[in-house]
C-alpha cells in the first residue's frame, strides 16, 4: 500500500480557512429532493456532513483515498451518509449522482479531459457538477518547492514535475461546454488569509502540497527539505505579522443536460 502521508491534525490547523471555499461552493448549488450525492475527496467528512445536512439527500457518500482521513470521518456517519475508501483516479460510475461534489482534491488527479469525462457520465440527466480546485501555483509557497525538487539530492527522489495539473477557469469552461455541461458557473476567487507569520505558510502547506515530497523522500532529507524550504520562503516573503496569505481558488457548477 501507498505511503499515507496526510495528517488530519496539520490539515486541521487551518480548518476555518479551508473550508470557506467549500461553503462558497455550497452557495451554487440547486437543493432538490432525495438527491444522491457523492463527495469526492472527503477529507475528514466534516465538509461531507454539513453538505449531507444542507441539502437532505437521500444518500451522501464520500470518498478518499488517505485511511487517516477516513478514520476521522466515520464518526459523521449517519443513516444516509457513509464514507469509504477510493481513488479518484478510478472513479466512475454511469448515470448514478444528483450531484457530484469534490472540493481541493481535483488537482491531484491527472488528465482533466478524461476525468472530467467520467464525471460527466456519472451524473443523471440534469445531476450538478460542484468543483473547487486550487489555482496558486504562481504564489512563492509553491514556486520555491517546484524549483527545490530539480535540486540535488531531493531531484534523486523527487520526479521534475508534480503529479497533477490545474487548468485555467476559462479552459474549464469550454471543457464543461464541449462535454454538453449547460448553466455553467466557473469563476476565480481570491481569498485572504491572515496568518500568524510568513512561516506560518510552511505549516499550511505542510497539510496539503508537502505531503506529496513527505512521501517521496527519507524522513531525515525530508527535515532537511523544510528547513531550506522554509529559508528560502523568508527571503521571498515579506515580514509582516499578521501575514496576508492569498490564495486563488476556482469555483465551478455545471448542469448535466
Amino acid at each position: 500500500m501507498t505511503q499515507d502521508t496526510w495528517n488530519p491534525d496539520q490539515y486541521e490547523k487551518f480548518k476555518r480557512e479551508r473550508y470557506q471555499p467549500a461553503y462558497d461552493l455550497m452557495d451554487l448549488l440547486e437543493p432538490k429532493a432525495g438527491m444522491k450525492v457523492i463527495d469526492l475527496g472527503c477529507g475528514t467528512g466534516e465538509l461531507t456532513a454539513e453538505l449531507h445536512r444542507r441539502l437532505e439527500g437521500a444518500r451522501t457518500t464520500g470518498i478518499d483515498l488517505s485511511p487517516a482521513m477516513l478514520e476521522k470521518a466515520v464518526a459523521y456517519e449517519e443513516p444516509g451518509l457513509d464514507f469509504r475508501l477510493g481513488n479518484i483516479a478510478e472513479f466512475g460510475l454511469s448515470n448514478t449522482f444528483d450531484l457530484i461534489f469534490t472540493n481541493a482534491a481535483l488537482q491531484w488527479v491527472p488528465d482533466h479531459p478524461n476525468l472530467f469525462a467520467r464525471l460527466y457520465d456519472s451524473l443523471k440527466a440534469g445531476g450538478q457538477l460542484a468543483v473547487q480546485v486550487p489555482n496558486n501555483f504562481d504564489h512563492p509557497s509553491q514556486t520555491v518547492a517546484v524549483e527545490m525538487r530539480v535540486r540535488s539530492p531531493y531531484s534523486e527522489f523527487l520526479p521534475a514535475k508534480a503529479a497533477g495539473a490545474v487548468w485555467e477557469a476559462e479552459e474549464y469552461v469550454v471543457l464543461l461546454h464541449k462535454f454538453g455541461f449547460r448553466r455553467i458557473n466557473v469563476g476565480t476567487q481570491v481569498y485572504l488569509h491572515l496568518l500568524e507569520s510568513r512561516d506560518a505558510v510552511v505549516e499550511w502547506v505542510k497539510g496539503t502540497m508537502l505531503t506529496d515530497y513527505q512521501k517521496a523522500l527519507p524522513a531525515d532529507l525530508y527535515e532537511r527539505f523544510l528547513g531550506e524550504y522554509r529559508e528560502s520562503l523568508r527571503e521571498s516573503l515579506e515580514d509582516l505579522r499578521p501575514y496576508p496569505f492569498t490564495f486563488k481558488r476556482i469555483l465551478m457548477h455545471a448542469v448535466r443536460a
